[in-house]
């Protein structure tokens, strides 16, 4: 299986490369972020040093595990952090991070790479932030007797470990000294095939969400484009969820509400598309907007990466992109300032989703008509909206505390 693993290995980088000739941005940084990065990890890092390393493989697992990652720097301030990410998607939003001390990305996963990159930083302790299990730099952190814990983690009955074919990926998971968990599901999984080292601890993105937004700061131009009207924030959105909003905006702008899109993709051609699919309204983009001239806009369209969590803070109502794809986004951020919630039909993997759906916080819809019920059901049904609001504020904030449980662990340890 091993030899599978390595020709796996072989043609993921492969790909990457033809991606990359191709002209595919995020494959072309994922390469140079890569050059010469041993060399750069070795002139980086101070001799003498105790680190820590936190391993997240996306911009997603990163807010994950920054609740963990700041709490713990103030627990243990004589460590250095050092943060790795897979994807360029996490690395350059995040490289000049001031939680950590060194940012890397982290060399594609062979024998080679796993035993140089350790014996170069060298860490105490290590994180990996949910998902991601890479075959040698676990076997190499066993070997060299490091921890190892997964964060957040959660298991489903259809993935490899619990297939009758997945003896190696079950013998990657012996390489971990502990699993926080999200959910006793996952831990009953981990049970099922042998592996008892688990506590469930919830998941961190609650506490993330929480302290955003107990810090969040006000945007006056959002102000001002509000112009006393209700709002509807679209994240993380797609082509397919914007021609539903696009449609449910002709028919009801005029029961008072206007509409803020943040495309998933943040890039030039794409925030045109979206622009021209959009010229039968008044649409601004937010690098162009005015304050004089903002609040006669009905549509503002975000072309910036970071402002999301901020802006969910002046909705009525949120529409989370994804779900007419593989997945939805992230639903937590919009929750926790008590928004109801709307997405597309593939939501099935995400528990948060599932128990939002369940209590009457979130809403599933597979088509226009769908969605248009929806908003004018809370936009007509002030007491509607208000109990729904009721609901996502109170799901999230009761679900706080997976940090703290963590490091409590971590710190007997």
């Amino acid at each position: 299986m091993s030899f599978l693993y390595n020709l796996f290995i072989f043609f993921y980088r492969v790909a990457i490369y033809v991606a990359s000739f191709t002209g595919n941005v995020k494959a072309k940084l994922w390469i140079s972020g890569r050059k010469n990065g041993f060399d750069r990890i070795q002139q980086k890092l101070n001799a003498g040093e105790q680190r820590i390393w936190f391993h997240c493989a996306s911009l997603g697992e990163f807010e994950q595990g920054r609740p963990v990652i700041e709490k713990f720097r103030l627990l243990f301030p004589d460590y250095k952090v050092v943060l790795t990410f897979f994807s360029p998607s996490g690395y350059e939003v995040r490289k000049n991070y001031s939680g950590a001390d060194y940012i890397f990305y982290l060399p594609i996963d062979t024998r080679a790479n796993a035993r140089k990159f350790i014996s170069l930083v060298n860490p105490e302790k290590v994180f990996f932030v949910k998902y991601e299990y890479w075959y040698y730099y676990f076997d190499e952190l066993k070997k060299r007797n490091i921890q190892l814990f997964l964060l957040s983690a959660i298991f489903r009955p259809g993935q490899r470990f619990f297939q009758w074919y997945g003896y190696f990926f079950r013998h990657m998971l012996k390489s971990v000294s502990h699993f926080f968990v999200q959910d006793d599901q996952s831990a009953t999984l981990l049970n099922s095939i042998g592996i008892t080292n688990s506590t469930v601890t919830g998941d961190t993105r609650f506490d993330r969400v929480v302290e955003v937004a107990a810090i969040v700061k006000s945007i006056p131009l959002i102000e001002k484009f509000m112009a006393g009207k209700k709002i509807m924030i679209a994240g993380s959105t797609w082509e397919k969820d914007e021609q539903l909003l696009r449609r449910a905006y002709s028919e009801l702008r005029t029961i008072c509400y206007k509409l803020i899109i943040v495309p998933h993709e943040i890039n030039e051609k794409r925030i045109d598309q979206l622009i021209r699919m959009l010229s039968d309204f008044k649409v601004v983009k937010f690098s162009e907007a005015k304050e004089e001239t903002i609040s006669s806009a009905e549509i503002l369209v975000i072309d910036n990466i970071g402002m999301l969590s901020s802006l969910y803070q002046y909705g009525s109502l949120a529409y989370i992109g994804g779900g007419f794809g593989s997945g939805i986004h992230n639903i937590l951020e919009a929750a926790v300032f008590g928004m109801p919630v709307f997405f597309g039909p593939n939501y099935q993997k995400f528990r948060e989703a599932n128990e939002l759906v369940a209590c009457g916080g979130a809403f599933s819809i597979n088509s226009f008509e769908e969605l248009k019920s929806g908003m004018m059901n809370f936009f007509n049904e002030e007491k509607k909206l208000s109990a729904a609001s009721s609901v996502t504020k109170k799901y999230v904030h009761d679900r706080k505390g997976a940090t703290e449980n963590i490091l409590e662990f971590v710190k007997g340890k």
